[in-house]
């Protein structure tokens, strides 16, 4: 049996930034496009009125500040409210798949590796690009590894997912060294014109490296344990796949084919079984909550990162215990949780334990115990 260690990470981001002000205002523009389209189904109480939005509406209900896209023009333009993303042709590297390349590559740096020392890629994310060929299979031939790639969905705890089956590779042999990559284009399944999720998501990629510890002679987290868990709801659901398609004239625009969510049902039945799995998982690894130096979340809202904290830690989480990153980033499923371990790490030291957990459709939890080694 090989202990598996993360030796790298590499986080991807947007050029492009829409800020908290820039959203609202094409918001309002729409919905005040949309009130003047139906004044008279509205004034007939067929159509309810859409209300404005604000900065600090988004900010009270998420903590987010701003968002990373491929593609603010569109998202901008209420006449579109959504990315304008160019149809690669099949002869091009796909948008996944050139996120994935820069991610990768920089979790190989930090490794110290290269592509040769890799044998497999597993790209897990919310949405794919396709259906087939595996965008894992495209992103191991633009990185020029000799092995295997597959594809994974778990929503927003397909990266944890990942790093579960990556480690099982390690450990059974089966892979001396594997790249779990969660390019994540959630602008492109958000509804930017409902009020109530039009300033949840933003667009990443991340890498994590996952290798035997006795290939990875630099500092490392060791993967001590991995745990999870799913429980099918409804409450967080997707109908459409990856991204909007253009209608022929005279189909109804279905709100039910992008992202919905009821939220107040997701806060009330998520975070108890996110607490209580995090617990089980550091009971059945012999660990207490005392002995955690740092909780990487699950980057989705502020809120629920704060009383998942309390919960776990018995207290309120202190100053860099539970770090956030959406206020930045917004969310960014699965990768939310590897950005935050990828940005608040290097001051762990030597034998401290910290735990990586996301949560989300499905439902889904999935959480890996680390131990930093120096």
């Amino acid at each position: 049996m090989h202990q598996p260690v993360i030796s790298g990470t590499g986080v991807f981001t947007p050029d492009e930034v829409i800020t908290n002000d820039e959203l609202v205002e094409a918001f309002n523009a729409y919905a005040d496009r949309f009130n003047t389209e139906n004044a008279k189904e509205i004034a007939a109480g067929e159509v309810p009125e859409m209300a404005h939005s604000s900065s600090e509406f988004i900010v009270a209900a998420s903590g987010i500040h701003q968002r990373y896209v491929l593609d603010k023009s569109g998202v901008l333009d209420p006449g579109v409210m959504h990315p304008l993303l160019r149809q690669r042709e099949d002869n091009e590297p796909g948008v996944m798949a050139e996120m994935a390349l820069d991610a990768c590559t920089k979790a190989l740096k930090q490794a110290g590796k290269t592509a040769a020392d890799v044998d497999c890629v597993i790209v897990a994310a919310s949405n794919m690009e396709r259906a087939y060929p595996a965008i894992a299979i495209e992103v191991q031939d633009l990185l020029g590894i000799n092995g295997f790639g597959f594809d994974m969905n778990v929503a927003c705890s397909s990266a944890t997912f990942g790093i579960q089956a990556a480690s099982d590779m390690i450990r059974s042999g089966s892979a001396r060294a594997v790249l779990v990559v969660n390019p994540e284009i959630c602008s492109a399944h958000l509804e930017w014109r409902d009020r109530d999720c039009h300033f949840i998501f933003g667009d990443v990629c991340t890498a994590t490296l996952i290798e035997r510890k006795a290939d990875a002679p630099g500092a490392h987290f060791e993967v001590l344990s991995t745990k999870c868990l799913t429980q099918f709801s409804n409450n967080i659901r997707n109908n459409n796949g990856f991204l909007r398609r253009s209608r022929p004239d005279g189909m109804k625009d279905r709100r039910d084919m992008q992202f919905m969510q009821n939220g107040r049902k997701v806060f009330k039945e998520v975070l108890p079984i996110v607490s209580n799995h995090i617990l089980a998982h550091l009971k059945e690894a012999g660990h207490g909550p005392d002995e955690l130096k740092r909780l990487w979340l699950h980057q989705a809202n502020k809120a629920m990162n704060d009383f998942i904290g309390r919960k776990v830690l018995g207290r309120v989480p202190e100053a860099g215990e539970q770090p956030n990153i959406l206020q930045d980033y917004a969310n960014t499923s699965s990768a939310g949780s590897i950005i935050a371990f990828s940005h608040y790490s290097e001051d762990i030291e030597d034998g401290e334990l910290g735990l990586i957990c996301s949560f989300g459709a499905g439902y889904s939890v999935g959480s890996v115990l680390l131990k930093r080694s120096v």
